[in-house]
C-alpha cells in the first residue's frame, strides 16, 4: 500500500516508517526540514518536504495514497511564543488536513489524537484534540477514520529532570498514589502499524497504553534508575505551578493550559472515557523506560 505519514522523524513517525517499510509498503514521510531528507531516504521511505500550513502541498502529497496518517505539530519554541494561541494554531492544522484529504480524495485516515479528546471542557491544552476530531468527523461518510488516543507519553517524563537536579524532587500540581496510564512511542507505533493492516470501517477510537502507575511509583522507579532511591514526587498548589511555568518563559495562555490539564488528571475529567474503554496494556513497562531515562539523566 501507499502510505503517507505526517510527523517527520519524530518519536512515533520514525518508528512507524521503519515498521511499514519493513512490511513492504511504499511510505512517504512529510517533513518541514530539507535536512531530514537523507535520513528519511535511508529508512527506505520517500521524503516530501513542506509544511502542514500549506494545503496545496498536503493535497499533492496525499494524492493517490491508500492511507494517510495525520498528526499536528508546531515548532519547538511554540510553548514560549507570546503571540501564539497553542490550541487555535493546532486546530488550524487539523482544518488544513481535512481540506487536503477532501481535495486528494483519501478514504482511509489514521489520526493521532489523545486521551482527553472526548471533551473540550476542563482539559487545558488538550482541547485541540477534541476540536480536530470533530473537524475530521465532518469528512464525507465514505471516509473511514481511526482515531488513535494514546495516553501520556513516557518521554514527557524527561521534563522532570530539571526539577530533580535543581530541587531534588519531581515537582508538579498533581501527584499521589492513584494510578494513571502512560505509554511508550514504541507501543504507539506498533499499534498504529497493526491498525494499518486491519480493515477500516467507519469511525473508530483506539486507546493506547503501556503501563499504569501512580506518580509516587514513577518517582520511586525513576529514582532507583538514576541512583536516587529516595526521590519523591512533590505536589505544589496550581497557582505556584502556573507561576513557575510563566517564569520559565512559557506563554501565559499555554502555561494555564498545562496547569488545567494536570488538574484534569486529579478531578477525573482526563480519564473519563479511557476508564470506560480500557485497552490491553502494551509491552513497554515503566521499568524499561526508566533505563532510558537514566541514560538521558546522566548524559
Amino acid at each position: 500500500m501507499k502510505i503517507v505519514l505526517n510527523g517527520s522523524l519524530g518519536n512515533i513517525s520514525k518508528l512507524l516508517a521503519k515498521m511499514l517499510v519493513e512490511n513492504g509498503h511504499t511510505v512517504t514521510v512529510i517533513s518541514s526540514r530539507q535536512m531530514r531528507q537523507p535520513e528519511i531516504e535511508e529508512i527506505g521511505a520517500v521524503a516530501s518536504i513542506g509544511t502542514m500550513e500549506n494545503i496545496d502541498f498536503l493535497t499533492r502529497t496525499y494524492a493517490e495514497s491508500d492511507i494517510v496518517y495525520i498528526m499536528e505539530t508546531l515548532p519547538p519554541n511554540a510553548f514560549h511564543r507570546a503571540d501564539l494561541d497553542f490550541i487555535a494554531a493546532n486546530t488550524t492544522l487539523g482544518k488544513n488536513h481535512k481540506e487536503a484529504l477532501v481535495n486528494a480524495g483519501i478514504k482511509q485516515v489514521i489520526h493521532l489524537s489523545s486521551v482527553g479528546a472526548h471533551t473540550n471542557q476542563g482539559i487545558g491544552i488538550l482541547e485541540f484534540h477534541y476540536n480536530i476530531e470533530r473537524i475530521l468527523r465532518e469528512l464525507p461518510e465514505d471516509v473511514s477514520i481511526k482515531f488513535m488516543r494514546p495516553v501520556g507519553f513516557y518521554n514527557n517524563m524527561f521534563g522532570f529532570i530539571n526539577s530533580i537536579k535543581k530541587q531534588g524532587s519531581i515537582v508538579s500540581n498533581y501527584g499521589g498514589d492513584k494510578k494513571e496510564p502512560w505509554v511508550s512511542p514504541l507501543d504507539i507505533a506498533t499499534t498504529i502499524a497493526k491498525e494499518i493492516q486491519s480493515p477500516f470501517r467507519g469511525r473508530t477510537i483506539h486507546y493506547i497504553v503501556s503501563d499504569e502507575v501512580s506518580p509516587n511509583e514513577v518517582a520511586s522507579t525513576l529514582g532507583k534508575a538514576i541512583g536516587k532511591p529516595d526521590l519523591k514526587w512533590q505536589v505544589i498548589p496550581s497557582n505556584q505551578f502556573l507561576n513557575g511555568l510563566i517564569n520559565s518563559g512559557m506563554n501565559a495562555r499555554t502555561a494555564q493550559g498545562f496547569t488545567e490539564m494536570n488538574e484534569s488528571r486529579v478531578n477525573g475529567i482526563l480519564y473519563e472515557d479511557y476508564n470506560q474503554n480500557r485497552p490491553k496494556l502494551g509491552k513497554i513497562k515503566i521499568e524499561s523506560f526508566a533505563e532510558d531515562f537514566a541514560k538521558f539523566y546522566h548524559s
